[in-house]
């Protein structure tokens, strides 16, 4: 059984390739059009782009996108959402599922790729974790996203979790910042993306239901910087506690 399902998991591979790039010649295009526009008019349209594409893409691969807890972004604010990462296909679907336009933290190694680097420069902060320097611009940017009033999206384990555990220890820089913007946080958590495209196989890809979930604002207010170690675990904790419980 396991033979079929691999040999299953890399004919959908190649559909799901086929079809991304395909998908994506059609909006390549429209995507660098619209760095015409002024920000954050330039984002808000390319995650409208994006939720098109996605929505498009993701049934033609057998990916079914339910998302739960919209009603916790309040209107006219913008938050910092923190977000488990497990899986690749984690970008796909939290850029285009966050209401409202947003930016995504990014590894800025993906721009190299031809043609889809364009696209993943228009959602990314991008950032390379090997230079200080480039940590210290992302930080900076991401400020200036929110001040723009768009959401700043984070994966606070910094890669991907590969351990069987929940969520990996989270990272202290997007607490630093929602405290520093005064920008609540709102726990977002993935389900079943490792299912979809798991770590441990290559040239593989398994049609799934993937669920994302948006938690109630953690606020920020009257907190301090040297509150942000304790805020990640508040954080940390909700998530974690989340996941466990969750019938999904």
């Amino acid at each position: 059984m396991n033979i079929i399902k691999n040999i299953l998991g890399r004919i959908f591979a190649l559909w799901a390739i086929l079809t991304f790039a395909v998908t994506m010649l059609l909006i390549i295009l429209p995507t660098w059009a619209l760095g015409l526009l002024p920000e954050p008019k330039r984002t808000k349209a390319f995650i409208n782009l994006s939720r098109i594409w996605m929505g498009v893409w993701l049934p033609l691969v057998g990916v079914i996108l339910r998302i739960k807890g919209r009603e916790n972004f309040k209107q006219g604010e913008n938050y910092v959402v923190v977000c488990n990462h497990n899986s690749l296909m984690d970008v796909p679907v939290t850029s285009p599922g966050i209401p409202g336009g947003n930016k995504t933290i990014a590894k800025i190694e993906f721009t190299k790729v031809p043609l889809f680097g364009l696209i993943y420069r228009r959602g990314s902060v991008l950032v390379d974790r090997k230079s200080e320097e480039s940590r210290s611009k992302s930080y900076a940017y991401m400020k200036r996203v929110l001040e723009m009033g768009l959401h700043m999206c984070i994966y606070p384990e910094g890669t991907r979790n590969k351990t069987n555990n929940p969520l990996k220890e989270f990272k202290d820089g997007a607490f630093r910042l929602a405290i520093e913007t005064g920008k609540d946080i709102i726990p977002a958590v993935l389900f079943n993306t490792k299912k979809v495209l798991p770590q441990n196989k290559i040239f593989y890809f398994w049609p799934h239901k993937i669920e994302m979930h948006f938690l109630p604002p953690v606020s920020v207010k009257g907190l301090t910087m040297n509150d942000a170690k304790e805020l990640n675990q508040k954080v940390f904790d909700i998530m974690w506690k989340y996941i466990e419980e969750a019938k999904v």
